[in-house]
């Protein structure tokens, strides 16, 4: 059984930065492709930023420049570095798990989920 468990959210004014942690159990971090997702209220579930197995990271438009997504084998963690952080940036973030390196930004493919940290950007 995989456990993903996030942590780092919290309020800012845009501007501001934040750093996510996902902190992962039950599995071998180095050998599958794990991500990052939001969910602004009343949206659908939006890909952030994806790091495969050979630490190739990978990112939506939107976050290109402000988002460093990284991961840390040795302590089976992920994080995501968020600077220059905008109200449009707001959302419950979710830190997923075994995806598809081919198709990094759908989430069905994801097989574990974490249950999010919420980040809230005020201008």
């Amino acid at each position: 059984q995989v456990e993903l468990v996030e942590s780092g959210g919290g309020s800012v004014q845009a501007g501001g930065s934040l750093r996510l942690s996902c902190a992962a159990s039950g599995y071998t971090g180095s050998t599958i492709s794990m991500g990052w997702f939001r969910q602004a209220p009343e949206k659908g579930r939006e890909g952030v930023a994806s790091i495969d197995s050979t630490n190739r990271p990978i990112y939506a438009d939107s976050v290109k420049g402000r988002f460093t997504i990284s991961k840390d084998n040795t302590k089976n963690t992920l994080y995501l570095q968020m600077n220059a952080l905008k109200p449009e940036d707001t959302g419950m973030y979710y830190c997923a798990a075994d995806g598809y390196a081919m198709q990094p930004f759908v989430p069905e493919w994801y097989k574990w989920w974490g249950q999010g940290t919420q980040v809230t950007v005020s201008s």
